[in-house]
């Protein structure tokens, strides 16, 4: 059994276009002995994302997040104090605020992050699926 978190875009082509994700992460994400995450920061990027216009197509998600998440079987994680201070501490030249929240999640959880986001791949202290 795997315990992953999904970043912003495998989330959006698991629910959208999974033919974009590769036949590991399908696999991974549709087995249903996996444990399968989703972050609320995750959610703040599509919605941060659609209302800046960068992701016109977002807003059908956006308003049904929780229903979204539930259609892969997944789960919410919190993001907890633990989380933004292993964020906020991070030795990453990485400047994105997403992808460092999802990072630390992953690290303290001891999740696999599953990523196609090869900045993350290269991130050693990530284990990541692709």
């Amino acid at each position: 059994m795997k315990r992953l978190l999904l970043d912003t875009h495998v989330f959006l082509w698991a629910l959208a276009e999974p033919k974009k994700l590769s036949t590991k992460a399908r696999n991974a994400i549709t087995t249903l002995e996996n444990s399968v995450y989703v972050s609320p920061m995750t959610a703040y990027e599509l919605s941060y994302k659609h209302h800046q216009g960068k992701l016109p197509s977002g807003a059908a998600i956006v308003a049904s997040f929780g229903r979204q998440v539930a259609h892969l079987y997944a789960s919410e994680l919190a993001i907890s104090a633990p989380h933004a201070l292993a964020a906020g501490q991070l030795d990453w030249e990485h400047k994105d605020p997403f992808d460092r929240i999802l990072a630390a999640q992953a690290m303290v959880e001891g999740l696999t992050l599953v990523t196609a986001d090869e900045a993350l791949q290269a991130f050693e202290p990530v284990t990541t699926l692709w």
